[in-house]
This record gives structure tokens, C-alpha cells and sequence, in this order.
């Protein structure tokens, strides 16, 4: 059920989308709330894209209804509520014959924020030393890390983020990161849509799966194991020699997959997850140690891509 808008950042309530004959959004609900990280994943052309450019006010929906801080992100009035925002779309292009600190002061005028936080964020992103040059001289990341500059001057109270760490080495994307959560510390909240499941998963509050323009599951990464129901995989290490008389032990309703002479690999459904591990526990020392592996999410998002969860 989709809460009250007073306690909502965002509240997308049966959104549909339609081009001409093309129908990119299904009825689409879900709210954000205050302080929020959550993550939009799906194939190319689940409809992530489509949402993000809604709750931005770049589209209306077919039919509907959406809010952001209080207001239809659409209405004319709205504009000014627009510089609490922050965006950083999956395909950053700015005027290449601008160097990077105009590029930025540039967006600084437009929104009202000081030209000295520009040094501040140029800084920030490790661009200081090319703030200069002119952009068309600008790596893809270089250009990737001007447009996380730009998207997040004046502290946004809500940041849209469209695959934000393409084109950044893994050192880069730490450091990215790092600066979301920082934001996120100082009380804001973000909408980010990314392939990288690896990247987002210890960091997001709640996760919306998209697929061919329907919300099929949403909910925090605990909720979705469940959803999905896949099976938590355990591995048993046992004193040398003993793994086949502790997997006979274990009995025949154990779902086990491979025994060796030190470890026993079996997995169990989420339910029977706390009486298989106080029984494995119960059998001592000859047990040495257990390793629970929880479904991860790129697990989780291919079951609901390839399952019926429509």
C-alpha cells in the first residue's frame, strides 16, 4: 500500500506511460522516502530511464499520478523546487569547447549556488588539475566525474543518478560512492539506476526490479530473498575424514550437494534455514566451522527476469 504523500520524497501512484502505440510504464506505484537510497534495476528498456525523466518532470504520465517534494514535478511552479534536485543521466554531454570550471559555473548560476563551491567540487571529483582544459579534451570518465559535479552542487535534498559509474575504473567508483554516502549522511535521498548489482547492493535501502515497463518485486534485499524463496547455501568444514559420516548424520531430507573428505556444500529453502543450522551445531566438535552464503542479488534479479513474476 502506497503511504500518505506528506510522509513521502516521492509518491508514484499507477503511473502509466504511452508513446503513440508504445507503452514504455504499467501501472506503475511506489514511494521514496526521506533519507532513502533505493535502486532501480532491470534490463535496457525496462522503463528505469522513463521513470527517472517523470519524477523529474521532463514527462507526464498517460495517466496517474506523480509527486516529488510536495508537487507534481510537471507543474510550472514546480520549477523552483527543481534546485533541490540533482541529476546525472546515463549519457553526460556538455559544450566541449567550455573547459570544465565554466561548465560548472555554468549550472552554478542557473541554480543559484556560489561559483567558489565550484573549486570545492572540482576538487572533490580529483578534476582540480584539469579544470581548465577544455571538456572536448576529457576522458569518458573525466566527463562522467564533471557530470556527478554538477549534479550534486548546492547539497541536493534528492539526487537522480542513471548509471552513474560508467566509464569510471573501480578506484574512481569507490570514490563515488563515497561521496553519495556522504550526502546520503547529510539527510539526502536518491534514486539510482545501475547494472552494477555488485556495486549497490551493501549500499541501497530498498531495491525496485523493472521489468518490460511493470514494477514486478520491491523491498529491501531481505524482502526479496523471500519473494524470491531461492536457497541459502551452507559449506561444513568437519574434522579430515569424517564429512561422509556427519552428511549421513545430517539425514536424508538435507539437500546436499557435494561431500569431500573435510567440507559437505548442501543448501536449504529460507524456512528451514535456524533448525538445519541448530542441528548441524548440535553434532560438536567434529564440526569446525559453517559458512552460510545468503542468495545474492544478482541471483535474486535473475530469478525474477527469467521467472513468472508478472
Amino acid at each position: 500500500m502506497v503511504e500518505s504523500i506528506s510522509n513521502n520524497v516521492i509518491d508514484l501512484q499507477n503511473v502509466t506511460k504511452q508513446y503513440v502505440k508504445e507503452t514504455v510504464l504499467h501501472n506503475v506505484s511506489f514511494n521514496v522516502r526521506p533519507g532513502e537510497c533505493v535502486v532501480l534495476v532491470g534490463h535496457n528498456g525496462a522503463g528505469k530511464t522513463s521513470l527517472m525523466k517523470l519524477m523529474l518532470g521532463l514527462t507526464r504520465p498517460t495517466s496517474g499520478r506523480v509527486n516529488v517534494l510536495g508537487d507534481n514535478p510537471a507543474n510550472r511552479d514546480a520549477v523552483g523546487r527543481r534546485k533541490a534536485l540533482g541529476y546525472l543521466p546515463e549519457s553526460v554531454s556538455f559544450y566541449e569547447a567550455m573547459s570544465g570550471r565554466e561548465v560548472l559555473e555554468f549550472y552554478a548560476s542557473l541554480k543559484g549556488v556560489k561559483k567558489s563551491e565550484c573549486d570545492h567540487l572540482l576538487e572533490l571529483v580529483n578534476l582540480h588539475k584539469a579544470a581548465n582544459r577544455r571538456v572536448g579534451t576529457y576522458s569518458k570518465g573525466m566527463r562522467q566525474r564533471l557530470g556527478l559535479a554538477q549534479a550534486i552542487l548546492g547539497n541536493p535534498q534528492l539526487l537522480f543518478l542513471d548509471e552513474p559509474t560508467t566509464g569510471l575504473d573501480p578506484l574512481l567508483r569507490q570514490h563515488f560512492y563515497a561521496l553519495i554516502d556522504d550526502l546520503h549522511q547529510a539527510g539526502a535521498t536518491s534514486i539510482i539506476s545501475s547494472h552494477a548489482l555488485s556495486e549497490v547492493e551493501a549500499r541501497a535501502n530498498r531495491f525496485i526490479i523493472m521489468k518490460s515497463g511493470k514494477l514486478i518485486a520491491s523491498g529491501t534485499l531481505d524482502d526479496l530473498y523471500q519473494q524470491a524463496n531461492l536457497p541459502v547455501r551452507f559449506k561444513i568444514a568437519v574434522t579430515p575424514g569424517e564429512a561422509v559420516n556427519v552428511a549421513e548424520r545430517l539425514g536424508s531430507q538435507v539437500d546436499i550437494q557435494n561431500v569431500n573428505n573435510e567440507t559437505i556444500n548442501l543448501q536449504c529453502i529460507l524456512p528451514e534455514k535456524m533448525p538445519l543450522i541448530r542441528h548441524i551445531t548440535s553434532m560438536g566438535e567434529v564440526v569446525q566451522d559453517i559458512q552460510i552464503m545468503q542468495p545474492r542479488l544478482d541471483e535474486v534479479y535473475r530469478h525474477f527476469m527469467h521467472g513468472d513474476a508478472l
